[in-house]
């Protein structure tokens, strides 16, 4: 595989680096510590499992399956009898193919890696306590026939490449039908907190609140329907209220990166909105 190269993170475990991207899949402090504190625990789906018996779970950009299997592994260690439905987008079905060809998640149980083996071959997966289908699509085509399902999430983990690579997935119309796909209960965990990303979900009538900084110097973000989490700091309110905060927008969901970036960097230019050079100068970052 000429796209993908392994690359150790601190916790020791491997992701791969995207020549395409030229992006890591991962935060280089730990491919594993980044699925387990910011997309599982930040869902707070091993706590739901104690007191639910089926979970639904929506993995947008899969990947190399890392916050799938972490999310596996802690909900049956406290409640092996919990059934789960999944969903999994994925654009490049090699990314998960070599990702077990090269035993990337060999550290989790056996039956969790038989599961993303067959996810990453078979795109489709049913046993006793696990029903899961990978869907191989551009993830705004494939959002769309989830929301015509009336498919909804417990979890849904949001973990695409940076905005800045890969802004076609942070956009506000984008944002709002994952929105949708959310159970009123239910809670979306990303590992950005940059601000047009947390704008969307506010526009897609989501409360949002910090997850822990683990591995990075700035926090992740986690999102609900309720108004369930703590007050943002000041900083971090006063960043939405900037220009830096001004959302990506993709109003027919077809467009390219480049457009994007672009229709995003016009409206930043035509803004009244305090720069974030100002922004940074105030906080002195």
């Amino acid at each position: 595989m000429t796209n993908f190269t392994p690359q150790l993170t601190a916790d020791g475990s491997f992701t791969f680096f995207s020549k395409t991207f030229n992006e890591a899949f991962h935060s280089i402090y730990g491919a594993k510590q980044e699925a387990q504190k910011k997309f599982v625990e930040p869902c707070e789906l091993p706590q739901k499992a104690k007191l639910q018996d089926h979970l639904s779970i929506l993995d947008l950009c899969y990947g190399l399956g890392y916050n799938t299997a972490s999310a596996l592994e802690h909900i049956w260690q406290v409640n092996p009898d919990c059934e789960l439905n999944w969903i999994g987008l994925e654009i490049d079905p090699l990314v998960p193919q070599e990702a077990i060809a090269r035993e990337l998640c060999s550290e989790y149980s056996p039956f969790v890696v038989d599961i993303l083996t067959k996810i990453a071959h078979n795109y489709e997966v049913k046993t006793n306590n696990f029903q899961g289908k990978l869907l191989i699509n551009d993830a705004r085509i494939s959002i769309q026939e989830i929301v015509k399902l009336n498919l909804k999430f417990d979890a849904i983990f949001l973990d695409p490449f940076s905005p800045a690579k890969c802004p076609q997935l942070w956009t506000v119309e984008f944002l709002k039908l994952v929105s949708n796909c959310l159970k009123p209960t239910g809670k979306l965990a990303t590992y950005s907190c940059a601000g047009a990303v947390r704008k969307a979900l506010l526009l897609a009538d989501l409360f949002i609140g910090s997850s822990p900084n683990i591995g990075r110097k700035s926090p992740g973000t986690i999102a609900s329907f309720k108004d369930e989490f703590e007050d943002l700091s000041l900083k971090e309110r006063e960043y939405l209220h900037s220009r830096g905060a001004i959302p990506y927008r993709d109003p027919n969901l077809n467009d390219s990166s480049e457009i994007i970036i672009e229709r995003r960097k016009i409206e930043q230019e035509k803004s009244g909105l305090e720069t974030t050079s100002k922004w940074k100068k105030r906080w002195i970052l």
